[in-house]
């Protein structure tokens, strides 16, 4: 099990028990670029107390669908020598309130469309002629053309 060291670092073990996550998670999110640690003389990982609230907010932030790419861009522009504080926490809800506004649109949508229609272009159920009269949408591309918006769609 990992401990805290003397001087307040903590293991692997450490962070990973105490942010809730797998220690292959903590591995995952070091290998992405999202937190930092580094080695002892004795090759052991080793992590600043402030990576805590960084695995909070990456933890957070997945849940609401943020994509780590976008997670890590954010995370970038704090100082890694500090824990993040409030100020940075009004920052990224700001940053991210358009997105996730999207994202809430989209599955209210999807919640709204489910039963009636897959989005015409993949599945055919009994109302699709309704809302895509000879299966006009296949001209814009394949796939759910009603539920996906166009910067989603594939080339």
């Amino acid at each position: 099990m990992g401990a805290v060291t003397a001087t307040g670092q903590l293991t692997v073990g450490e962070l990973a028990r105490r942010s809730g996550v797998a220690v292959s998670t903590i591995h995952f999110y070091e290998t992405k670029g999202l937190i930092e640690g580094w080695r002892t003389s004795g090759n052991q990982r080793r992590y600043a107390r402030s990576v805590l609230r960084r695995v909070a907010v990456i933890r957070i932030a997945q849940r609401a669908g943020i994509p780590l790419t976008t997670i890590k861009d954010y995370l970038d522009q704090i100082p890694t020598d500090r824990p993040l504080n409030a100020a940075d926490w009004r920052q990224l809800t700001k940053s991210w309130q358009a997105l996730l506004d999207e994202r809430i649109e989209s599955l209210m949508q999807l919640r709204n469309q489910f039963d009636r229609c897959i989005g015409c272009g993949c599945l055919s159920l009994a109302d699709c002629p309704l809302r895509n009269p000879e299966d006009r949408l296949a001209a814009e591309g394949a796939g759910p053309r009603l539920l996906v918006r166009p910067e989603e769609q594939a080339v």
